[in-house]
C-alpha cells in the first residue's frame, strides 16, 4: 500500500539561533530528528524533510545582498560564500536523522535548481522522487541558485516545496518554527488562515527575530503554503512532542492553512 506522503520544514528559527550567527541548536535538531523517525515508524509515513537556514547561510546572503542578484565579482563571491554556509547547516540535520536511524540523504538545489526571478522553474534530474522511490529520506534546504534574470537567487524551502508539492503530491505539509504558529498582531495564535484572509493579515505578518531575514519571514510562508494547494500546518517546535504529534494526526496549537 502506498505510503501517505508529508512535506516537513524544520524552520531556521527552530534549529538554529538567529540572534547568534553560525549558532546552530544541536540539542532541538536531535529531538526533532528523533520524533520524525517515530512518528513516520509509528504512522507509516514517507517523508520530505526540508529546513531553513536561520543563523548560517542569512548572514552572509544578507552581507552580499543576494536577495538582490549578482552581476559583479563580490556578488558571486556572495553566492559562493551563502551556499557554503546552507550546506554546513544541512549536514548537521542529515547528520542528526542518520543518527536517529533514518537514511536521510542531502538535496543541495545549488546544485540541479534554476529559477527565473526568484521562482524555480526546473530541477534537474528525478533525485527527490528516487529517494521516496527507495525508501529514502530528501532533505532539501534553503539554497542559492541560478538566476535567468538577475543572475542568482535565494530559494527558500517554502519555494522548493511549492515546486515539488504538484508533482509529489504530499497529503499535508508541515513547519516547525518557534511559535505557535501564525501570531495576530497582539501575539495571539490565529487558529485558520483562508486565502481570502491573506490582505487583512499581511501587514502583521513579516516579524522576524534576531538577524536578517531574507526570505520574507511568515508572510512568505503563508503566501507560499496558500500557493501549493496542500493543507499546511504550522506549529511549535520547542515544544517537546508537537511535530510527532501532528505527524500522528493528533490535536495540536498552530496555525492550520487551506485556499478555501
Amino acid at each position: 500500500m502506498e505510503q501517505r506522503l508529508v512535506f516537513v520544514k524544520l524552520g531556521g528559527s527552530l534549529i538554529t539561533d538567529k540572534s547568534k550567527p553560525y549558532t546552530a541548536r544541536p540539542e532541538v535538531i536531535a529531538r526533532a530528528a528523533a520524533e520524525l523517525h517515530r512518528a513516520k515508524a509509528d504512522a507509516g509515513l514517507s517523508l520530505l524533510v526540508g529546513h531553513g537556514g536561520g543563523s548560517f547561510p542569512h548572514v552572509s546572503a544578507a552581507e552580499y545582498r543576494i536577495h538582490e542578484g549578482a552581476c559583479d565579482a563580490r556578488g558571486w563571491e556572495g553566492f559562493a560564500r551563502v551556499q557554503a554556509d546552507a550546506s554546513r547547516l544541512n549536514r548537521l540535520v542529515v547528520a542528526a536523522l542518520l543518527d536517529a536511524g533514518e537514511p536521510a540523504v542531502s538535496l543541495q538545489p545549488s546544485a540541479a535548481c534554476t529559477a527565473r526571478h526568484g521562482r524555480l522553474q526546473r530541477w534537474d534530474g528525478r533525485a527527490p522522487e528516487r529517494c521516496l522511490e527507495q525508501g529514502l529520506l530528501p532533505v532539501p534546504y534553503g539554497d542559492v541558485c541560478f538566476d535567468e534574470a538577475r543572475g542568482c537567487c535565494i530559494l527558500s524551502t517554502e519555494e522548493l516545496f511549492r515546486y515539488l508539492a504538484p508533482r509529489l503530491k504530499p497529503a499535508l505539509i508541515v513547519m516547525a518554527g518557534k511559535t505557535d504558529g501564525v501570531l495576530d498582531a497582539e501575539g495571539n495564535t490565529i487558529p485558520e488562515v483562508k486565502a481570502a484572509d491573506l490582505e487583512r493579515l499581511r501587514h502583521s505578518l513579516f516579524a522576524s527575530d534576531g538577524v536578517a531575514d531574507v526570505t520574507g519571514g511568515m508572510l512568505h510562508k503563508v503566501e507560499k503554503a496558500l500557493e501549493t494547494g496542500v493543507e499546511t500546518l504550522i506549529l511549535n517546535g520547542l515544544r517537546p512532542g508537537e511535530l510527532e504529534k501532528a505527524l500522528l494526526g493528533r490535536s495540536v496549537a498552530g496555525t492550520r492553512i487551506t485556499r478555501a
